[in-house]
């Protein structure tokens, strides 16, 4: 079958399935494959809202979207043209976010039965089946048996083996629209140079994706999304907790402070804490308190020592600190506050987005009272 090569100004792709699954990393590699390809992206991660949901069930899908072209791009997208799903609770998290007439690839083996049942579709409402998906171009991979099969011969456990369905993804996804393996390869040699028998393993699967979409035949159509015109000079991949650290330390520099983090650990404003904690050389002190009130209270008592102080949280943390943000207020004390926004004020869905955040940190209470 000829395969015809479109070209496209702009594609939005999101990748799905269980925290396990390697999404995160298999969006975050076709990210930077695509950066060094020249094109302008913005990228989306969802992690599952619970702690430690049930595999195979919808609040435990994890998600990555990426949206490049050959243009400009602004955001991560409001719909994408590939839905990628690892099994039926991943279609069932994110068909909504595939605009009609996209194409679903589609893990077959997290659509059996037990599969089935844990995304509530039941045993005998098998979407690949029962035309539900009429409006989209379907694409059927038996992901799991083709990574099996692939490292057969490797001797490898059985957790090995099913960590790695998520190279075979990627080279899938790296043949449909003309992306080249070489830095995903030389990131993986990397990343298991102390595990080599590992680093080959993932090496295999990823070319053996890449080679079934060649031989198998499932597309029509391939797709080449352009350079941008981006001017020249060094760039490089950041997440807004990454620049918001950035920021942080360059402003201490430039007032001439020692700068003072007192935080808690809390998702998603930990990689603040973390990053943070590598800049000691530029006068950076981190606290990682017991709680969130002496994670401020910390933060207060260094600013009324004379450095910058800043703490940081997310709705419920920020709940928490009110009484010693007011004690900051009636002082005077220049404390920095950073509110990583959750759901809401309270425990909500930990990595979803929503105002109640905003309308807490704008007016001191819940957004629902307003």
């Amino acid at each position: 079958m000829k395969v015809k090569d479109l070209v496209r100004d702009e594609v939005t792709i999101r990748f799905a399935g269980d925290s396990g699954d390697g999404m995160q990393l298999t969006g975050s590699l076709f990210t930077n494959t695509t950066a060094l390809e020249g094109n302008d992206l913005r990228t989306l991660p969802e992690f599952p809202a619970e702690i430690r949901a049930p595999v195979g069930t919808v609040p435990g899908v994890s998600s990555f979207q990426l949206h490049f072209g050959s243009k400009e791009i602004m955001t991560p997208g409001d719909e994408c043209d590939v839905l990628v799903v690892m099994n039926s609770a991943a279609l069932k998290a994110n068909l909504n976010m595939l605009k009609k007439g996209g194409i679903i690839i589609a893990n077959t083996a997290g659509f059996d039965k037990r599969n089935l049942n844990l995304a509530k579709y039941g045993e005998e409402n098998n979407p690949l089946e029962d035309g539900s998906l009429k409006g989209y171009k379907v694409i059927e991979v038996d992901i799991t048996k083709l990574t099996k099969e692939s490292l057969a011969d490797f001797g490898l456990s059985y957790k090995d083996v099913e960590r790695a369905k998520n190279m075979f993804v990627l080279g899938l996804l790296y043949w449909l629209y003309n992306r080249p393996m070489e830095s995903t390869i030389k990131f993986l040699e990397q990343k298991f140079s102390k595990s080599p028998d590992i680093a080959v393993a993932n090496v295999k699967v990823l070319k053996d994706g890449y080679h079934f979409g060649e031989t198998a035949e499932l597309f029509a159509e391939t797709y080449t999304v352009k350079k941008a015109a981006i001017g020249p000079g060094e760039y490089r991949n950041i997440t807004g907790n990454e620049a918001t650290v950035l920021g942080l330390v360059s402003a201490a520099r430039q007032a001439n402070l020692p700068l003072f983090y007192g935080s808690y650990p809390i998702t998603p404003a930990s990689d603040v804490l973390h990053e943070l904690s590598r800049l000691k050389n530029f006068g950076v002190y981190t606290f990682q308190a017991e709680d969130e009130i002496a994670a401020v209270s910390s933060a207060i008592g260094a600013a009324f020592g004379g450095s910058l102080g800043i703490t940081s949280s997310s709705g419920p943390g920020i709940a928490l600190k009110g009484e010693a943000i007011g004690l900051a207020m009636m002082l005077e004390l220049p404390l920095v506050i950073l509110n990583i926004q959750r759901a809401g004020p309270s425990t909500g869905m930990p990595t979803k987005t929503e105002q109640s955040d905003l309308l807490q940190a704008m007016y001191g209470r819940n957004g629902e009272v307003l």
